[in-house]
Order: C-alpha cells, then structure tokens, then sequence
C-alpha cells in the first residue's frame, strides 16, 4: 500500500515536537511536508530533525497563510498530502479544515477552533464550529478527528478505555491536569499565552446533573493526591474535550481541572484586573489600535524558549467512576512525562511533547486503517487501546490505577476488556 504524504501545519513548540515524532516514524508516510506562515521557522523545525540524525530524510517547508482555506486547499493538492496534522494556533481550524474538505486531504487537530473576537462562548464549544461541518466532512469522504492533542485527545481515550473495559455506565469523568515543573522565568506560559489566557479569563463551564453549570476561574479547587507530583491543588476549568465528552455522557458529570501555583494566580489576577487580558482593541492616547492580551502575549516568554531550563514532571490523567454489574467503582488512567527528557528527545518542554505526541498517532492510525472513519469524530468515539498502545511506543506511555493495582494499560484488562468490542463507536 502507497505510504501517504503527511503536511504538518504550525510552526511553535507542539509542531516542533509532531515534526520530530514524523519523522522519528517516517516509515508510516510517504512525503514530508511543513508549513508555516513564516517559512523560516519551519525551516529552522527542519534543523532541529537533522540534528537528532535524521540527516538522509527529504522534508520539505512551505509558506502558508493557513487562515486562507484556497490556499490551504491548494498546498495540499500541490504536496499530495492525504493526512494534514494542523498544529498551528487554534484559530486557524476551521480554515485548515475548509482546505482539507475541499482538496479530500484527512484532517487532524489538537484543540476546538476559537474566534479571535471572542472568549469562552456558549456551550457546547465544537457546537458552534467543527460540528457544523460534519455532513461537509461525510459528504467528501475523508476522515477528520478533532481535540487529538493530549488534553483534549489522550484523556478522551482514557474515558473511552474505562468505558470499553470497566464499566457499564459511567457516572463521572475528572480530568486532572498538573504540571510540576519549573521554567525558572518570573512568569511564562507553556504554550501559546493568547490562547493560554482566553481559557481562563471568561466562564469556567462544567457538565453536571446533566446541564452546564457556570463558575468563575479559581472559584473551585481542591487538592488532589497524584501518582508522582504528590499532592496538588487543581481548580476547576473550562476546557475542550467537556465539550464532547458531555455529549457522549450525558448521563456523566464531566469535569476539568488544572493545578496552578500562587504565584500564577496572583500575576493573572494583576493582569486581568487590569484589562490586560482583553481581546478587545483600546486606543492609546497617540491614536494607536492595541490589543491588550496580545501586547502581553508579545511581552512574555515565547514557550519554546523555556524547553531548555525546564525540570520536573507533568502528571495528566482521568478519575472514572461509573457502575459494573451494579456495582460502584473507579479507575485512574494517566501519563507522567518529564521536561528534561521531552528536551533531550526533540528539543521542547514536557507540555509541547504530551501535546505533539498523540496528533502523529492519530495520523498513524488513519493511515494504516482504523482511525479512518471517513467521517468527523471526537477521539473517545474511537476505538482506545490501539491509540493509547500506539502511543506508549512511542514515547508516550499511560498507567492505569484499578482494583488491580498501578499497572501500564498495556499490561491492564478489565473486567469487560475480553468481551469489548475494539471498532465499536457512537
């Protein structure tokens, strides 16, 4: 079978680390392509490959205005690409997707697409983009799995594997998301501090007793004792992936949380209380149009440029509960990575690698056969096992808490796991 040609587009720190993972399993594509609306820094992406080894390996780099879907379209006719992994900054998804659509390429992203004028919009948030072009999707016969990052993406597949192998209903799905390392900056984000801020600067919605429930950013924490960071304080977040997983479990309260230090909060406090953190333009005094979250965004560390003096480890995971055989239970699926291995490999800070990771997975999968559904899909309707054991191979190793002990999903089955049907999906 021809090996398809694979186009990544983006440039930041998550593409740096899908670019490097490409190429790390290029047996599983034909061509390479990288695309960014500065060439130069793809380029640059590129060098970063040769200096891991890959030395013998054609990649090729294209400019693109990606928000441009003609554009985006044409590249892709042009590369041969089939498989697009988009990891470029989430306003850019629907654009790229148009693009795919229109030229039958498979679509991969990370995260829902967001409008640059606003924040934190009703729910559900796929609702209001990627889900309107789903007959679109259908309709050209290509595949498009959305939120393939890690949070969204991994910890869909971590509900997805609890409800596959452990339970016959789940009741709750608590994703925890904590970073215990350190940059050694005054304050930075880990990825993109636009796209960072706008998650927490409107609505924290959350899914419970079956209906969206509204609080305010860090209105809710509580202390969560985690397989090697320890205890960890985590507030209750807006995020992607409750946005569908609400949808498949409806029944299920779907919750978010994210563990951040004091002095985060008091610097974001400082800020927003400022203005600060709008997406809405002000005028200065001189008649010049800012925009204030942007100023800042200009302002902070760029996140890549933290890879190198980052230590410590992140821990991500899921808390299920739900019912078997009538009776209550819980599982814990999560990943630790560490920032000095992540920079060691390819280059980049702990964040970007979980981020990076899974999107190549995903486009291994559609490429061998059994993520491509020739359809839109959230990465819990899809089969589980091999996307999680895909990615332990490839760096990315998950565990699994049970009754049974703390063991590698690869090694876990549970009580239902013989019986589960693998290409079962709503």
């Amino acid at each position: 079978m021809e090996k398809p040609n694979v186009l990544i587009i983006g440039a930041g720190g998550v593409a740096q680390v899908t670019a490097h993972k490409v190429a790390q399993w290029a047996a599983e594509f034909g061509d390479i392509h990288i695309a960014s609306r500065t060439q130069a820094r793809a380029d640059a992406i590129v060098g970063t490959i040769r200096d891991k080894g890959h030395a013998g390996l054609t990649i090729t780099t294209h400019s693109l205005d990606a928000m441009d879907s003609a554009a985006v379209a044409d590249l892709i006719r042009r590369t041969g690409a089939r498989i697009v992994i988009n990891v470029g900054s989430a306003f850019i998804n629907m654009s790229v997707l148009e693009g795919c659509i229109d030229a039958g390429a498979a679509y991969v992203d990370t995260a829902i697409h967001e409008d640059p004028a606003k924040v934190c919009e009703t729910p559900p948030w796929y609702g209001n983009y990627e889900w309107k072009r789903r007959e679109a999707v259908e309709k050209a016969g290509i595949t498009a799995i959305l939120g393939a990052g890690f949070d969204p993406g991994v910890v869909n597949a971590y509900a997805r594997l609890a409800e596959d192998e452990y339970f016959d209903e789940i009741t709750s799905i608590d994703i925890v998301d904590i970073n215990a390392g350190s940059h050694g900056r005054y304050f930075a984000t880990n990825f993109d501090p636009e796209i960072n801020f706008r998650e927490f600067t409107g609505t924290v919605y959350s899914w419970q007793g079956g209906e969206w429930r509204e609080n305010a950013m860090f209105e809710v924490g509580r202390e969560w004792d985690l397989p090697v960071v320890g205890r960890q304080t985590a507030y209750l977040s807006g995020h992607d992936e409750v946005h569908s997983l609400s949808a498949r479990y409806p029944q299920a309260d779907v919750r978010f949380w994210m563990g951040f230090g004091a002095h985060y909060i008091n610097v974001f406090t400082v800020l927003k209380n400022l203005g600060l953190l709008s997406e809405q333009p002000v005028r200065t005094a001189e008649g010049q149009e800012v925009v204030p979250l942007k100023l800042v965004k200009a302002v902070l560390p760029d996140p890549a440029s933290l890879a190198p003096d980052y230590t410590g480890k992140t821990c991500i995971g899921d808390l299920v509960k739900g019912i078997r055989d009538g009776q209550p239970g819980e599982v814990f699926v999560y990943n630790v990575a560490d920032h000095g291995d992540a920079y060691a490999e390819v280059g980049s800070q702990g964040i970007s690698y979980t981020a990076g990771v899974p999107p190549v997975a995903a486009a291994i999968l559609i490429a061998r056969g059994p993520w491509d559904v020739r359809r839109m899909a959230n990465v819990e309707e899809l089969p589980a096992r091999p996307f999680l054991e895909l990615l332990g191979r490839m760096g990315l190793p998950s565990r699994i808490i049970d009754a049974q002990g703390d063991r590698p999903i690869e090694a876990a089955s549970g009580p239902s796991a013989a019986a589960a049907d693998p290409d079962r999906s709503a």
